[in-house]
């Protein structure tokens, strides 16, 4: 069980470190466009999480610390959608509306789009 712990520790850590680096990356070349970090971790944390459990739904002997570092660690600490519902409520704030409306369906919509091909990939 300790594996398990330190492993989803260490792979949170890695996957929290790159949505923060997006976000540094994103606010010095968009500043006006905030959201587009959140969005872009979350479209690609679908991806990897619908790859992770397709691969694993294959490999079921797969070590536990492996899988729960990657798919709760890893990705749990890259994907932000408490961070998309922030955004989408300072967009509001900033009556931003149709942006705020648009961002939600985006994410949302690609989310489960990405998931889905995540999953597909791993059955091609």
């Amino acid at each position: 069980m300790i594996a398990v712990v330190f492993s989803v520790a260490c792979f949170g850590a890695l996957g929290g470190l790159l949505r923060f680096a997006t976000g540094v990356w994103v606010s010095a070349h968009y500043p006006r466009h905030f959201y587009l970090a959140t969005l872009a971790v979350n479209i690609v944390g679908c991806l990897i999480i619908g790859y992770l459990y397709g691969a694993f739904l294959g490999k079921p002997d797969a070590p536990a610390y492996l899988k729960a570092g990657l798919i709760v660690g890893f990705v749990g600490g890259l994907t932000t959608f408490s961070s998309f519902s922030l955004d989408t409520l300072r967009l509001l704030d900033n009556g931003q509306a149709v942006l705020a409306i648009g961002y939600a369906a985006a994410s949302v919509l690609g989310g489960l789009l990405a998931t889905w091909a995540g999953l597909y990939l791993t059955k091609i």
